[in-house]
């Protein structure tokens, strides 16, 4: 993690510098939820989506002042947001990158950096990777909830002799919807979300799939299928919800972080046979004092 830069001001002067509204390419979780805050800024958006439903709705809830599936809502957009799932990110269509004003600060919100720092490289002049790490198990265009990147990292991942102007403004965005900023090299982030973002959705992933077969492999007269199901409860619920969200989005995270997905599962491998081990060799002592040292870390990460 590196120092954030200084900022020319504060974070309303930082976004009054640059002329006219701000950009959203995309409603959805992410888009949606940046509307709302940014309209609560005081701040006027101007969003565009693929289709003609997407964008009625979108106005019905609010999401932005101006929402129109054609590209030229963009002009004059001061900063510009691609609120985008990673595969069009990465093969972004030419209306796209005709429609971007080639004066504003564009930024992402994808949860792989490496590969959309390689594909935008030479895309925009002012092209800033970033990442706002928060979610939900919501989709489309009616999951955008007001509050949802307060308290939570927003990371950058810059590279050397980029647009100071342009990380600061991205940074004076981060800041105004409350979330918390940083900076880092690309390749550690995409190691880091792969252990902490894109790992439990496979592990959660995994965790059903026992489950399921787990009970279907009991004998028929314990009807284990339906007794599973009807106890498991908040703790079931909690370790399994990343697992049960959306497969496209669970698809494009592992297929685009695919090496450090594959490090972050041997690594999960691993622990996890460690355990087995200690249960096998009926080591109550060592387990417990693995579990102490988890209730030790996970303050940490929280």
């Amino acid at each position: 993690m590196t120092t954030p830069p200084p900022q020319a001001g504060p974070q309303s002067l930082a976004l009054a510098g640059l002329e006219g509204p701000i950009g959203l390419v995309g409603l959805g979780l992410i888009g949606g939820s940046l509307g709302l805050d940014l309209q609560r800024c005081g701040l006027e958006v101007h969003a565009l989506v693929h289709r003609a439903g997407t964008a009625e709705r979108a106005r019905q809830r609010g999401l932005a002042q101006v929402v129109d599936t054609d590209a030229a809502v963009l002009a004059g957009c001061r900063l510009v947001v691609l609120a985008l799932p990673l595969d069009r990110l990465l093969d972004p269509s030419p209306s796209l990158l005709a429609a971007l004003p080639p004066e504003a600060v564009v930024t992402d919100v994808g949860s792989v950096k490496a590969p959309v720092l390689q594909r935008w490289r030479g895309l925009h002049p002012r092209f800033v990777a970033s990442h706002p790490m928060a979610g939900s198990a919501e989709a489309g265009v009616e999951a955008g909830r007001a509050d949802l990147f307060r308290g939570r990292p927003w990371v950058a991942t810059p590279e050397a002799g980029g647009d100071l102007a342009a990380l600061a403004a991205v940074q004076a965005l981060a800041e105004a919807v409350g979330a918390c900023w940083l900076t880092c090299d690309a390749a550690a982030h995409d190691r880091a979300v792969a252990l902490i973002s894109h790992l439990p959705v496979l592990a959660s992933a995994a965790l059903l799939l026992a489950a399921e077969r787990g009970a279907a492999g009991g004998p028929p007269e314990w009807h284990l299928p339906a007794l599973a199901r009807a106890l498991a409860s908040s703790g079931f619920a909690d370790t399994t919800r990343v697992g049960g969200g959306n497969p496209e989005l669970g698809v494009l995270m592992a297929r685009c972080n695919r090496e450090a997905v594959a490090e972050a599962l041997a690594g999960y491998r691993h622990c996890l046979d460690g355990l087995e081990q200690l249960l096998t060799a009926e080591d109550w002592p060592g387990l417990e004092e693995e579990l102490g040292r988890c209730r030790q870390l996970r303050p940490e990460f929280l």
